[in-house]
């Protein structure tokens, strides 16, 4: 078996999710410790149109979504990829589990924020990291830890 460490590039084609439902427009940072991923909230998102009219915001369980997919998704497929064969990586799927998760601020529409994730253990295919989800200013929006690992498919 011979690892297949794959680069940033080569990470984000494998996140399963597509649009609309992907939440990261690239990968900034990648390694085995850490994380950071931007994505720009696009504003003619439908889901603005009800949340909420007239004063649209992101969904918090979009933001938690964005930073599953950078955290444990992302990060997942990365720290797999050191340890599995590029045939072994095709069969598993890495999939969110739980969350723990504090929000100190709004997205609007439009918005480009980081998201920061930080390793917090990766063992038996389970990856726990620490999440910070910024906006341009440096501003914290929601942050806590998320888990997952990888299942085969």
């Amino acid at each position: 078996m011979t690892p297949s460490r794959l680069s940033a590039a080569q990470v984000l084609a494998r996140v399963p999710q597509r649009e609309p439902f992907r939440f990261i427009d690239e990968i900034l940072e990648l390694d085995p410790e850490h994380i950071v991923a931007a994505y720009r909230f696009r504003p003619e998102a439908d889901f603005y149109r009800g949340h909420f009219p007239g004063r649209p915001i992101t969904p918090g369980v979009l933001l938690i979504e964005a930073m599953a997919q950078t955290s444990v998704v992302a990060l997942g497929i990365f720290l797999l990829s050191i340890q599995e064969s590029s045939a072994d990586l095709d069969k598993l799927v890495t999939l969110f589990t739980d969350a723990n998760v504090e929000f100190s601020g709004a997205v609007n529409p439009g918005d480009r924020v980081t998201i920061h994730g930080t390793k917090v253990f990766f063992r038996r295919r389970k990856l726990r990291s620490r999440v910070e989800m910024r906006l341009a200013d440096g501003s914290v929006v929601c942050s806590g830890t998320l888990s997952g690992m990888g299942v085969p498919r």
